[in-house]
């Protein structure tokens, strides 16, 4: 039996196979897959999204995130909900913004939500919500263990990604990568105090939305950082697809010095389907379930053993990278998971 889902993103981020932030990723990659399997995917996402099924777009958030933005963008999604519920017969609403409490639509068609961040970032309301048929699920074991005591939990669905998209390369470069979201929170100027101790190159590749802490940690935290003498450490901004795929196939090793409590991490499993290793905080959440430690990556506890870490890359092989992202990161499998997921809940009503 075809499916009819409809998709709902984060109201201030596009979706799209170029999009920077995970959950933008992951719709886009279940988008493709619902589409290409034969279902029909209708996705309500700001204008520039791009989606293998029907977009249902929403005005384009202006360069300033502020409250007032937020407040616009959540009344333009719950229009365009309730447009996309009376136009078509949809079997299911899957939520993928941290804010879906906002926009959630009354009683009727089934929803799941997917908790993609840290459970702490989410109102307290979202694990008691009271609407019939509303169902949550995380992405990690480690984020459904932070969750609340009681919190009514589907199965978690582990994240994948396109293992067509990136393919290992003979010879690496010299330089190590750091990409994503650019924010306090991703930690990317313990990446350059390591590149420092390491004296290794370093690029950093990412976007930094218009929030105004996000702008001013770029500004007065990250930039000052960067150049002088040395190897080179430069800040690339934003990058597509293609590009990405280049950089991650020719780096040497991924840091990944996120300070939070990560909840899975794409831009890892990425790297290691490029045969690349991942060099990440230990502390940093779910990290531990991608990164197998003296194997495709290290663990390690702040700047100083990031650095020594980065000497040490050489001696994994990229081989054994790839191998653990197709045994065990594959969007395919993701998608089967979501797919089983959509249709437990429409037979137990």
């Amino acid at each position: 039996m075809s499916l009819t889902v409809l998709h709902v993103g984060y109201p201030l981020a596009p979706v799209g196979p170029d999009a920077v932030g995970g959950a933008e990723q992951v719709l886009s990659m279940l988008d493709e897959a619902l589409s290409r399997a034969g279902h029909r995917s209708i996705v309500v996402a700001p204008e520039g999204s791009t989606c293998a099924g029907t977009l249902v777009p929403t005005p384009a958030p202006g360069a300033v995130l502020d409250e007032a933005a937020r407040e616009r963008a959540w009344r333009h999604h719950r229009s365009a909900i309730a447009r996309a519920l009376d136009r078509y017969s949809i079997d299911i609403v899957h939520l993928h913004g941290v804010d879906f409490e906002r926009y959630l639509p009354g009683p009727g068609v089934p929803v799941l939500a997917t908790l993609h961040l840290p459970p702490g970032f989410y109102s307290p309301a979202v694990f008691r919500i009271e609407r019939p048929r509303t169902f949550l699920h995380c992405v990690s074991a480690t984020q459904r263990r932070a969750c609340p005591p009681g919190a009514r939990l589907l199965p978690e669905v582990p994240n994948g990604v396109r293992l067509e998209h990136y393919r290992p390369r003979r010879h690496k470069r010299g330089f190590a990568l750091a990409l994503g979201r650019i924010c306090p929170e991703k930690g990317y100027h313990v990446a350059v105090e390591a590149a420092v101790r390491a004296g290794t190159p370093l690029l950093i590749a990412g976007q930094a939305f218009g929030y105004e802490a996000h702008t001013r940690y770029l500004r007065e935290v990250l930039l000052p950082m960067l150049g002088g003498a040395g190897p080179v450490r430069r800040f690339l901004g934003p990058i597509g697809l293609v590009r990405k795929r280049r950089l991650l196939a020719a780096a040497r090793c991924l840091l990944v010095p996120s300070l939070v409590q990560e909840t899975s991490s794409l831009v890892a499993m990425e790297a290691l389907a490029s045969g690349t290793p991942v060099i990440a905080l230990r502390g940093a959440g779910a990290l531990p379930e991608i990164v197998e430690h003296g194997r495709t990556g290290f663990l390690v506890d702040g700047a100083a053993e990031m650095a020594e870490a980065i000497a040490r890359v050489g001696e994994l092989d990229p081989a054994a990278c790839r191998r653990a992202a197709e045994e065990r990161f594959s969007a395919a499998r993701t998608a089967a998971a979501y797919i089983e997921t959509y249709r437990r809940i429409l037979r137990e009503g």
